[in-house]
């Protein structure tokens, strides 16, 4: 997984590793969630994974556009 950037370091966020249809969001709890083109929709996915890489308003995005579209929560 890639360490997410998260502006200032509050995000919730800590990292995220993504692939051609899918992003893996480890929050700071530890708590790992995968989410898919067939969870969440591929713009929502391809949405994730720029903001993910642009190191800003992942966690945002989530809470008020995804919350509960996750495929599986991992841990």
């Amino acid at each position: 997984m890639e360490r997410y950037r998260g502006g200032d370091g509050d995000s919730g966020i800590i990292a995220y590793e993504s692939g051609n249809d899918y992003i893996r969001v480890q929050f700071s709890t530890g708590t790992i969630y995968r989410y898919t083109y067939k969870s969440a929709g591929s713009y929502n996915i391809e949405r994730m994974k720029v903001l993910a890489q642009s190191g800003g308003g992942l966690n945002t995005y989530i809470n008020t556009n995804i919350r509960k579209m996750y495929e599986r929560r991992e841990r």
